[in-house]
């Protein structure tokens, strides 16, 4: 292979998520929808071959209501996908995690 046809580590295959993603998002709760930022990394686990992605939401009142454990959509302009809140950090700011296809 030569240079050009080699991929860059910043340039996932066509079949691999990306392993980042800092921007906006939708977060689609029972009660209606939020528009925030969010923070997201994820890769894929050797063991189970899954992908696993996970991050932080940005505060908002209306997702402090649903709770550690809530479930939540989370949509990207690349993609959405199921995660569920966790633990909140001192800025207010829930986790959020999920398997499979990630929202970016």
């Amino acid at each position: 292979m030569t240079g050009a046809d080699q991929l860059s580590p910043a340039q996932p295959s066509a079949h691999e998520p990306g392993e980042a993603y800092d921007g906006p998002a939708t977060i689609t709760l029972d009660e209606g929808r939020v528009e925030t930022g969010v923070r997201l990394r994820g890769h894929v686990d050797p063991i189970d071959g899954r992908f696993h992605w996970y991050g932080r939401i940005d505060a908002d009142p209306a997702i402090d209501a649903i709770g550690n454990g809530g479930r939540v959509i989370v949509t990207t302009t690349h993609g959405t996908a199921e995660g569920r809140l966790s633990d909140v950090d001192p800025w207010g700011r829930f986790r959020v995690s999920g398997t499979g296809r990630p929202p970016f």
